[in-house]
């Protein structure tokens, strides 16, 4: 029978703890003691959680430059179709500015209630991993915690807030176009 050997948790505060001094108390006390920090294997870890996080943020911007551009080509190819009808708009007198706003409140209504449905369902699929309670499940305690669920009513606002700005900017440059 092999013999367990005894750990020892030690708890440090903000300024950490001295490894040295307690390396050289455990030799005085206990000859046989070994300190190991896990500094050996924490530290990659804590750079692939980092790169995870910048990947997070990287997929992001990727999302939202996809959105952008998929708004702005159907705001386009919707001004193009509707040319003659944009064209009798200004033979009676309405400006770009009138005929763009109607693109932009039609196209960021949309994107707001498509973000809105999206965020349901990802808020429903959060709810369905499995809780930190379970020891064995994988993905465990990866839930919003208290106020953290309010960050999820940013995406629809976000959203229609990148579909506002990039179908008034495709709207504003096709109408300059058409004139």
């Amino acid at each position: 029978m092999l013999p367990v050997p005894v750990l020892i948790d030690i708890r440090e505060t903000e300024d950490g703890f001295d490894p040295d001094g307690l390396r050289l108390r455990l030799a005085a006390e206990v000859p046989a003691a070994v300190l190991d920090d896990h500094s050996r294997w924490r530290r990659p870890l804590i750079s692939a959680a980092t790169r995870l996080s910048l990947l997070g943020w990287v997929s992001i911007i990727l999302i939202v430059g996809a959105s952008a551009a998929m708004i702005t080509l159907a705001a386009r190819a919707a001004l193009a179709a509707n040319a003659q009808v944009i064209a009798v708009l200004r033979l009676v007198g309405a400006q770009d500015t009138y005929i763009a706003a109607a693109f932009v409140r039609r196209f960021a209504a949309r994107a707001f209630v498509g973000a809105l449905v999206g965020m349901v369902l990802g808020a429903m699929a959060v709810l369905l991993l499995p809780s930190s309670a379970q020891q064995a499940g994988i993905l465990t305690g990866l839930r919003f915690q208290g106020t953290d669920w309010l960050w999820l009513l940013v995406i629809p606002l976000f959203a229609a807030v990148v579909a506002f700005v990039a179908t008034r900017l495709a709207a504003l440059k096709v109408l300059g176009e058409l004139s």
